[in-house]
């Protein structure tokens, strides 16, 4: 793969910046196909592609879930972990606004705004991990511990699916 088809991103600075171990995982984009179709294009198991769901409470307070990408988030579960009634996605547009980053594109390093990032606790138990690196079709593959090291983010129990 040669270098000028790795997009400069916040995400991608802010892992140089880290020093984070990553490969850069670059693969056709399709509209709305997800995890799946990523998965499909590197030739791994979807349950390694993370996914990065920017959703808000009932008070419209941002927040960024990473989750399996063969699993779904139980909005249930997690609103009660926050300890608020309601929890549901970020209209595109209002994500968008948060992170800097377009929905399919949308990375947890180099969020135009500071938010809080909760995991499921999962994750951290996989070898890999291939994570968007702020770019529509462009991952990058790494160990969960790194991701867990620059962004520390708070593990929750809030999967729902395969």
């Amino acid at each position: 793969m040669s270098r000028d088809k790795i997009p400069v991103t916040p995400a991608l600075l802010t892992l140089k910046k880290n020093s984070v171990v990553y490969t850069p995982r670059t693969y056709k984009y399709v509209e709305r196909g997800g995890t799946r179709v990523s998965a499909m294009a590197l030739g791994v198991d979807e349950h390694e592609v993370i996914k990065t769901l920017v959703m808000e409470d009932e008070q419209k307070t941002p927040l960024i879930i990473l989750m399996h990408g063969d699993r779904e988030v139980s909005t249930k579960n997690l609103a009660r972990f926050l300890g608020v009634k309601a929890v549901h996605p970020c209209d595109p547009k209002i994500a968008e606004k948060h992170t800097g980053y377009k929905v399919g594109g949308t990375s947890p390093f180099g969020t135009k705004k500071t938010l809080p990032i909760y995991m499921e606790e999962t994750i951290a138990e996989l070898p890999r991990i291939l994570i968007n690196a702020g770019s529509r079709g462009f991952l990058a593959e790494m160990p969960p511990s790194e991701l867990i090291r620059v962004l520390h983010p708070i593990p929750v129990k809030i999967s729902v699916g395969s």
